[in-house]
């Protein structure tokens, strides 16, 4: 039950302050009014807090048992009201009994939504106020729920397909620092005796081993530093632009990002043109979930040309960062009159594709770290073993 901090006039005219548990301000109005004390302002504690916000899994949960009970012909705050008894984390329950507190009310299950503070992403509120405008809402919970599940899914494989490149890099660190301050430094003896001149790959690998063991504490001062400096320029807007701008223009990787953002797209876009919104509002709001600040902006000027009489095909083909063979499946729709058909086909067709670019991108990025490590030992054991059978040589 959420938790108001008030303030009360009582009979004597005094101010009175506290905080009391109530399902709303007219429960809370009430329950003053019996301890003779008048309501004069009030406010939610748990309102000041960050609202939760609801991952992609959860989404897809909540969308999923909203089509079934609608289905089963339960109402909306029936339906919330089992929803938010159920055994599920605490987080969730918060925003389940909020959404149900709102519907109680009399608003819309949308509105609600969009009063959670951000709990609920600004897609899925507009699929649900299209639905409830449209008397089509179980069908859009379950195009949500099939979205979002798919968001999931995808970024799952994201996730799982980068832990070996990682573990593969963090391996190549510890190798790299156990060489070089651990293993090489017990050769110098050896050779700073030799009278012949140590080779270059020796003297060098010597100088970063030396630099390593005697400057660690400055190294690990620099890469903390790096990386702070790199997240704190990802929030500034022109470097994030830039940023997300070289991402797409990358040698062979860019194509392969292209096709997720492309899909991210396309099927944001067919789930709200098929669920009756226009195409200009389909498009602002996609354009928001590409996650690419570089092709989101240049979203504006396409609207626009839609807006001036151009096709949604001339549109998306003025942006730099699509996939070009979006542009020609939107193309055969428009001019057949299938574009909602051709939209959902291209989504189905690009969510392959991206789940396909995911894996390439894997297969390169695995034998590269392969490579790297092994460029690095090779080069340790050139440097330690050239200068020993040189010496072995001269004994001979």
């Amino acid at each position: 039950m959420p938790k108001f901090k008030y303030k009360a006039k009582n009979m004597n005219s005094k101010i009175v302050n506290g905080m009391a548990d109530a399902i709303d301000e007219s429960t809370l109005r009430k329950a003053l009014r019996e301890k003779d004390e008048f309501l004069l302002e009030c406010r939610e504690v748990d309102a000041e807090k960050k609202a939760y916000k609801m991952k992609n899994m959860e989404l897809s949960d909540f969308s999923r048992e909203i089509e079934n009970m609608l289905a089963s012909g339960i109402t909306v705050i029936r339906a919330l009201s089992i929803m938010m008894e159920r055994n599920i984390k605490p987080n969730v329950a918060k925003v389940y009994k909020a959404l149900y507190r709102e519907v109680q009310q009399g608003i819309t299950l949308s509105e609600a939504m969009e009063n959670s503070r951000g709990s609920f992403p600004q897609l899925i509120i507009n699929m649900f106020r299209a639905g409830e405008s449209s008397g089509q809402m179980a069908e859009t919970a379950h195009k949500m729920a099939l979205y979002y599940e798919k968001e999931h899914r995808l970024h799952t494989k994201i996730r799982n397909a980068m832990i070996y490149p990682i573990l593969l890099l963090v391996a190549t660190v510890v190798v790299v620092i156990g060489l070089f301050t651990f293993i090489l430094p017990q050769f110098f003896d050896l050779f700073e005796g030799m009278d012949a001149a140590l080779p270059a790959i020796t003297v060098m690998v010597i100088g970063i081993s030396n630099f390593m063991t005697t400057n660690w504490y400055w190294l690990l001062i620099a890469v903390a530093l790096c990386i702070g400096a790199f997240r704190a320029l990802l929030g500034t807007p022109s470097f994030r632009l830039r940023f997300d701008k070289m991402k797409v223009h990358l040698p062979w990787a860019g194509k392969l990002i292209k096709i997720i953002y492309t899909a991210r797209f396309a099927r944001t876009l067919s789930s709200l043109y098929s669920s009756g919104l226009s195409m200009i509002n389909a498009m602002e709001i996609s354009a928001s979930i590409v996650g690419n600040k570089y092709i989101e902006g240049q979203f504006g000027p396409a609207t626009q040309m839609v807006r001036s009489g151009s096709t949604l095909s001339e549109a998306i083909g003025s942006i730099d960062g699509m996939d070009k063979k979006l542009v020609s499946t939107i193309f055969i729709g428009e001019e057949t009159g299938n574009l909602d058909t051709m939209l959902d086909s291209i989504a189905d067709s690009y969510d392959y594709d991206s789940e396909m670019a995911i894996q390439r991108m894997v297969t390169i990025i695995e034998p590269v770290m392969i490579i790297i490590m092994a460029v690095i030992v090779g080069t340790v054991m050139l440097s330690v073993m050239v200068p020993i059978v040189t010496l072995y040589q001269s004994i001979g």
